[in-house]
């Protein structure tokens, strides 16, 4: 049964503190993934809105759109291609202040002005990335990828 989540109020860290816990408790004994995924990209964009937040899955030599929350998105993306395939190739968050100053972003919207990317680990391997956009520059930062990260860590903690 699912349950609301508090949308916390204060500054950036003390909602993510917030959402952070919440959202553990939210996936405790849940394993399957795409469950998983789906709430917490539907919670990441209910407390903070963001202009487009999911995942995608690796899939072979591509990621393929899973759960999202935002406008319509593009479905495949190749390895080491746009900022999603970049995150996986590097296998480390990238954080871009301004898209259109990425060299090969993919532009699924126009409307896409900033993004973070950070990848899914599990048993060493990444398995998906969680992309986030926001229609604003530079709305990314280091709070961001510290609590996104620790967030991504919650998909699969259950899956042994």
């Amino acid at each position: 049964m699912a349950e609301d989540l508090t949308i916390a109020t204060g500054t950036k860290e003390q909602q993510y503190q917030l959402l952070s816990k919440q959202i553990a408790a939210l996936v405790m004994g849940e394993d399957d993934i795409i469950a998983n995924m789906a709430n917490i990209a539907a919670a990441l964009k209910e407390q903070f809105n963001f202009w487009w937040v999911g995942f995608y899955l690796v899939k072979g030599e591509q990621l393929v759109l899973g759960p999202f929350q935002g406008p319509v998105a593009c479905t495949r993306i190749a390895y080491g291609k746009g900022v999603c395939g970049s995150s996986w190739e590097r296998q480390e968050t990238l954080i871009i202040p301004d898209v259109e100053a990425f060299p090969g972003h993919i532009a699924c919207s126009s409307l896409s002005k900033s993004e973070i990317v950070v990848p899914v680990f599990h048993e060493g391997q990444c398995i998906a990335v969680l992309d986030v956009d926001s229609e604003k520059l530079d709305h990314f930062d280091q709070i961001d990828k510290q609590y996104l990260e620790e967030i991504c860590t919650f998909i699969v903690q259950e899956t042994n």
